[in-house]
């Protein structure tokens, strides 16, 4: 008698095969990757042999959650295929199959396998990637470019929005010359203040030469007040209030992809609220968002081109143009990625289009291999 209901015990088996496989596969790539890595960091602790093996050590490791985020597609493409074509040389998707047992079941569960994987590496995974990362940055900056932390951050020819300034009844816009940050204390030379109105006219411009800005609160020195139908007004000192924080200046530095995706939202509104461009943080966000159904989509890809039967011939033929479709897609992916960075494609088509493209593809193919 066939049966061709959904057996627990072959999903178990196949999930456990896919998840040993995809996780190998994994350490070995990311291993592969952080080999690079500490040689090239290796080659530029050759200049400050103050370094040491031990710190470039440290710094190789903090860069490994910041790896597997990006290697985890390819890791279960590979796995995927390892583990499918395993499984198709020993027959035990011949015997799957002589049982009544579609190939879909026996999908299924490597397919939600590999989304709580994306759904992990996105949500879990991004959040110690992130603290690891700007760790891994300080080091370098401290230890391999000789920029220790009392030099602090240095920004110049700045235009930011005041994202919440009490006094202003409008937009209030910096431009900085120069600006120093040490700590959470802000030192700015040749300040440019505007005050716009509701319907965005020119109300007042301020040029300082000099300002603090600490505890939400500018202490200006040498201001020269211009306002419309009034004579210029000098002030030797002067406060003005301000939302300016070092938080914002140091969440505008970091890179999109080296934040986690909890912070990115919150990261989000605060550079909208201070004038600066968020489309690669948007672009990074749903980009992690999609971290889950691209990795369902590189297990049905590595399926369909791997769970040939052996007798069949050609494997080798099927598994390397599988291996093809599957940096095909990332490159697709990445090229997406760009055009939504450069604005030609709103960030949530650039991160979804292609995995999303690639699902359906993948999906068509399982059809076509499953009912011919």
């Amino acid at each position: 008698m066939v049966h061709s209901g959904f057996s627990f015990t072959l999903a178990r088996y196949v999930g456990r095969r896919f998840v040993m496989t995809t996780c190998l596969t994994l350490l070995a790539l990311t291993g592969l990757i952080s080999l690079f890595d500490f040689i090239d960091l290796l080659r530029r602790a050759a200049a400050h042999p103050e370094a040491g093996l031990m710190r470039v050590l440290e710094i190789t490791a903090l860069h490994v959650p910041y790896y597997v985020i990006y290697i985890l597609p390819f890791a279960i493409l590979l796995g995927g295929v390892i583990c499918f074509s395993r499984l198709a040389r020993s027959s035990e998707l011949v015997v799957t199959r002589a049982a009544g047992i579609s190939a879909w079941q026996v999908l299924t569960s490597p397919a939600l396998c590999a989304a709580l994987m994306g759904l992990a590496v996105s949500a879990g995974l991004s959040p110690l990637s992130s603290f690891s990362y700007g760790l891994a940055a300080q080091l370098d900056k401290t230890w391999l470019r000789g920029q220790h932390d009392h030099d602090g951050t240095r920004f110049s020819d700045l235009w930011i929005r005041d994202p919440g300034n009490p006094a202003a009844h409008g937009d209030v816009i910096f431009h900085i010359g120069t600006l120093q940050q040490q700590g959470r204390t802000l030192h700015g030379q040749a300040i440019t203040i505007f005050r716009l109105g509701h319907d965005m006219t020119l109300q007042q411009r301020m040029e300082v030469s000099e300002g603090l800005l600490a505890d939400g609160l500018w202490r200006l020195h040498g201001v020269l007040v211009l306002s419309d139908g009034h004579p210029p007004q000098w002030k030797n000192d002067s406060l003005f209030p301000s939302g300016i924080t070092a938080e914002t200046l140091k969440q505008r530095t970091l890179p999109a992809d080296a934040l986690s995706l909890w912070a990115l939202p919150g990261v989000i509104k605060l550079l909208r609220h201070s004038g600066f461009s968020t489309i690669p943080y948007r672009l990074h966000f749903q980009g992690l968002l999609a971290l889950p159904m691209l990795a369902v989509t590189m297990t049905l890809v590595s399926a369909g081109f791997s769970m040939r039967p052996a007798g069949r011939g050609g494997i080798m033929r099927m598994l390397g143009v599988g291996v093809t479709a599957g940096f095909a897609l990332f490159a697709v992916s990445k090229i997406a990625e760009q055009l939504g960075k450069s604005g030609a494609l709103p960030p949530f088509p650039a991160a979804w289009g292609p995995a999303g493209a690639g699902l359906c593809l993948a999906a068509a193919l399982l059809l076509h291999l499953e009912d011919g």
